[in-house]
């Protein structure tokens, strides 16, 4: 019983993280990192350490250093994380393939 508890309240807090990474948009497009697909992987430590790994729509983007912060902050607001690193990964390429249906609806990409 115990297991099954701890199971929902990591549950929780994966949705949380979601919830909060869909407050970081993308400055560029103004939609969120999480409709991009931009998030690859979310790996949170029982010592409240949170790895994000992500991508970026382009190579090069002037601003990662900004992206990285606002996401350092949404995730700093649940109370089971102490701290956040973003590292930003490059494979697999990112591609509209991987934006969610209101993404590609807001950009107008069929």
């Amino acid at each position: 019983m115990e297991k099954m508890a701890e199971r929902r309240e990591l549950e929780l807090i994966k949705n949380d993280i979601l919830d909060n990474l869909e407050q970081v948009d993308d400055p560029e497009l103004g939609i969120d990192i999480v409709n991009l697909g931009l998030v690859y992987q979310v790996d949170l430590k029982e010592s409240g350490y949170c790895l994000v790994q992500m991508t970026l729509t382009t190579m090069g983007c002037p601003l990662t250093h900004v992206i990285a912060n606002s996401v350092e902050e949404a995730l700093l607001k649940i109370p089971e994380i102490d701290e956040v690193k973003v590292e930003f990964i490059w494979e697999p390429a990112w591609s509209i393939d991987r934006m969610s249906r209101y993404a590609k609806l807001a950009l107008g990409v069929h």
